[in-house]
């Protein structure tokens, strides 16, 4: 459900920040939350406007581009065509592809917590994009995959009500926070580009698409 109800503990594991971080930000009113009771809750879809927000605003603050470098975490051979219409299953043949790069150690580690990243909370951005994105340990460097989906994912929970279309999906090192969210701003920032988006969509081969993406 677009308002679900969530606790300091499911916001902390989706942030991958302590539940301490989160109860300061609410104590400050930095995070959009509210009391029941004496016991903070916070609604989903306030939650997802929220980080997309900070995201957006990151970009205007800095330009990512100086310090994202497309070609360093992406290759052709991480661009995969999916046919699959649901969800689940286009997060776990991207999940797989992922899990062919060199700086991903746990292959079976990345599917589940792909998938329970998005249990949790929602990864699509709008525009027809999500950006399913972990952190963990068994990551040595920042890494990601592009999932480009021939039928429409209906099931993603979006903002927009556009279907998904469009996977980008990162995994970073545990100790890599700085740019793990610069690298999700470069991307929600370049994907406002619409006929960028649209060429991206309806490009032929993973070729033609990584020259799309790592185009300055």
């Amino acid at each position: 459900m677009e308002d679900d109800i969530l606790t300091i503990e499911e916001i902390a594991k989706y942030l991958r920040v302590s539940e301490r971080t989160v109860y300061d930000w609410a104590q400050k009113g930095e995070i959009p939350a509210g009391k029941i009771g004496t016991v903070w809750r916070f609604k989903r879809s306030e939650i997802e406007k929220w980080v997309n927000e900070r995201l957006s605003g990151a970009s205007k603050q800095e330009d990512p581009r100086e310090s994202v470098h497309v070609r360093n975490i992406l290759s052709p051979s991480r661009i995969v065509f999916i046919n699959q219409s649901t969800k689940h299953d286009a997060l776990v043949e991207l999940a797989s592809n992922l899990a062919s790069a060199p700086q991903v150690k746990n292959e079976q580690e990345l599917v589940a917590e792909i998938l329970k990243r998005e249990e949790l909370m929602s990864t699509a951005i709008g525009r027809g994009i999500a950006i399913p994105h972990v952190r963990l340990a068994s990551v040595t460097d920042l890494v990601m995959s592009v999932g480009i989906c021939r039928q429409n994912l209906i099931d993603f929970q979006t903002i927009d009500d556009t279907p998904v279309r469009l996977l980008i999906m990162i995994a970073a090192a545990y100790n890599q926070h700085a740019y793990y969210l610069q690298t999700l701003s470069y991307f929600s920032s370049k994907l406002k580009n619409a006929e960028l988006l649209s060429t991206l969509l309806q490009s032929k081969t993973p070729a033609e698409a990584y020259d799309i993406l790592t185009r300055d």
